[in-house]
């Protein structure tokens, strides 16, 4: 069993400079700690990130860290040029001295590949090219493609990833039928939402990556929650309580500015439904760790990624958390 970490980079009201130098101190204690993965999302026009850039950040924590894997998840595949990306890649995986990991993804909000100026309509056509082109850069010596939104004739690929064939990649599953094809790629693959739902991807994934007859260490199944730990139940919950309405804030500003809906994510309010429906994990060690065990047995799941920091969390409540987590909760599971 595997522990990460899921960073939304959140706008906690204090200046940049000072939100940055915070999140890099607690990546090093993520990496002092053992967590495997530094995982960070991309948002754009939005105060849910304040890293609308991965690979700058990233570039950062390689820099800071000395095993603790890191990646984005996602790269918004439809917002970059295919090319360049591959270039970042082979770069921060140089940086990090073969730490790297590729998360990929259309984009989960329609308001922000539009404001970069990809149609959402567009969004999944340009990701799947997108997504064909990187993986074809960083194994060969050029490009040759020939799509509807990108075109190569015999580009030169001048550098290479320090792994081989490419870095691990990392795709976030939705439904057991969206866990089938990065299971045939050998993709880790990562869950939310209901139990049933995260079971029914872990179980659709290991039946088709066993068709696939690979050889070799199985991908990780995963699953995704917020977390947070303090010495008590209720000192916990009223913690993420404050947090939690700083952050359902930002998660639902561009929804109400500009009209609709998540199609998989309908957060509350407050925390308090979250917690009760298993999304949240909140309280004490011996509480939280009960709840991880339950959870853990009832997916099946081989990874586990916890949401640490949100809304206007400080950053001594975010490392005592991320403490108590990986000292007293996490050791229990096997």
């Amino acid at each position: 069993m595997k522990f990460g970490i899921f960073d939304q980079h959140d706008a906690a009201g204090v200046p940049l400079p000072e939100h940055y130098a915070q999140r890099l101190a607690l990546v090093e204690l993520y990496d002092r700690l053992g967590f495997y993965i530094y995982h960070q999302s991309e948002h754009h026009s939005t105060p849910l990130s304040t890293t609308p850039s991965p690979s700058v950040f990233l570039a950062a924590v390689a820099q800071r860290t000395k095993r603790i894997r890191l990646g984005p998840l996602v790269y918004i595949l439809p917002l970059y040029n295919p090319l360049r990306l591959t270039e970042e890649i082979c770069m921060l995986d140089g940086l990090s001295n073969g730490r790297f990991d590729i998360g990929i993804g259309r984009g989960a909000s329609p308001h922000e590949v539009r404001f970069m100026g990809v149609a959402p309509e567009d969004a999944l056509d340009v990701y799947r090219e997108a997504h064909d082109i990187v993986m074809e850069g960083l194994t060969q010596q050029r490009l040759d493609y020939q799509g509807k939104h990108f075109r190569y004739d015999g580009v030169p690929v001048a550098m290479k990833p320090v792994q081989t064939p490419h870095p691990p990649v990392w795709y976030v599953a939705g439904s057991a039928e969206s866990a089938i094809w990065p299971a045939r790629m050998g993709y880790h693959v990562i869950a939310s939402g209901p139990l049933e739902r995260v079971k029914a991807v872990a179980e659709a994934y290991k039946t088709e990556y066993a068709r696939t007859g690979r050889q070799g260490e199985h991908p990780l199944v995963g699953l995704n929650r917020f977390v947070f730990v303090a010495d008590t139940d209720a000192q916990a919950r009223e913690i993420a309580g404050r947090a939690w309405r700083v952050f359902v804030k930002s998660f639902w500003r561009l929804w109400r500015d500009f009209g609709g809906a998540p199609a998989t994510m309908n957060l509350p309010e407050t925390i308090d439904p979250l917690i009760a429906a298993g999304g949240a994990l909140v309280g004490s060690p011996q509480t939280v760790r009960a709840a991880l065990a339950a959870q853990v047995a009832a997916t099946g799941v081989s990874y586990f990624e916890g949401t640490f920091v949100f809304g206007d969390m400080t950053f001594a409540e975010a490392e005592r958390s991320a403490t108590l987590f990986a000292t007293e909760a996490a050791p229990a599971i096997g």
